[in-house]
């Protein structure tokens, strides 16, 4: 019987997801999941919500994904769209050092402009200069609105701090900017969603045309209308297009692990071998449960 594919998704909100997510995405084949700070859909107003909230991304959402058999890592960074409220910008660029060490976290991200405005720029630069001197790869958020632009744009600012193209991901990408990326040496990271931006069919017909070097899949799934199992539907939808097989796996799996593993935080061994799934665990006394059997691996060693 052939064996079954792997997956990485290296670009999902879990936070917002719910535990059938996480099982859902473990049977199709995602051992592992990246989730970026980001927007919440509502302003925050104090810098306690994001010292919480990447508490979460570096303590209860790991736990509760390995609770489900998945490898859970993020990056850690002030979103394009907050960095416009200057005055509580300032207090969580004093807050990201304390987070950027920890065990799950890969990278500084997601990173970038929305509206392009002075202070996005100001803070994009900021966190630019945290990952030159931590020598932390960057994730890169690209604007929604005047995409092309500002996706040029921010290349040429990371290039302007000295960063090297290689240790970028440069994501939300489309048609028009994917040349414009590999061509400077960064890595094109596309987001499947299912009405907006990129969907797998075009994904399928990109890789096509650019191939599989420097190209990454991932989901965004969020709190709005997003698909989990973007990653493995779109490459069944690869290999049914004719697409190698090799580049199905480059595309979906080992150029994000190649990149985020850069710093030796996520490592194939962390599902490779893993300690087994063992729901009687808790969080700081919780419990991912409510009132089901506990799964526990019959193999794990107690």
């Amino acid at each position: 019987m052939e064996e079954k594919m792997m997956f990485i998704d290296p670009h999902v909100h879990m936070t917002s997801r719910t535990t059938d997510d996480y099982e859902a995405m473990a049977e199709a084949g995602v051992v592992a999941v990246i989730e970026p700070s980001f927007w919440l859909g509502q302003a925050r107003t104090k810098v306690g919500s994001f010292q919480d909230y990447y508490s979460s991304l570096v303590g209860w959402e790991p736990f509760r994904a390995r609770q489900f058999g998945i490898q859970h890592y993020c990056t850690i960074g002030l979103n394009s769209k907050e960095a416009n409220n200057e005055a509580l910008a300032e207090e969580v660029i004093e807050l990201l050092p304390l987070y950027l060490h920890k065990e799950n976290v890969v990278a500084i991200g997601e990173i970038g402009y929305d509206d392009q405005t002075p202070a996005e720029d100001k803070y994009f630069r900021a966190q630019l200069e945290m990952a030159k001197e931590l020598g932390m790869v960057v994730q890169v958020h690209t604007p929604h609105r005047d995409k092309k632009s500002g996706t040029i744009r921010s290349m040429e600012v990371c290039l302007e701090h000295g960063l090297d193209p290689a240790m970028v991901v440069i994501d939300h990408n489309n048609e028009e900017t994917v040349k414009e990326v590999l061509d400077r040496g960064f890595v094109a990271a596309f987001t499947i969603y299912p009405k907006t931006k990129m969907g797998n069919e075009r994904m399928v017909e990109v890789v096509k045309k650019y191939g599989s070097t420097d190209i990454i899949v991932d989901s965004s799934a969020d709190w709005g209308v997003s698909d989990p199992l973007a990653v493995p539907k779109t490459a069944n939808l690869m290999l049914k297009r004719g697409i190698a097989k090799e580049d199905v796996v480059k595309t979906c799996y080992q150029n994000a692990l190649d990149i985020f593993g850069k710093n030796g935080k996520m490592k194939e061994s962390d599902w490779l071998n893993p300690k087994g799934i063992d729901q009687t665990e808790l969080y700081n006394e919780n419990s991912v449960l409510r009132g089901q059997v506990p799964k526990v691996d019959s193999d794990k060693i107690v």
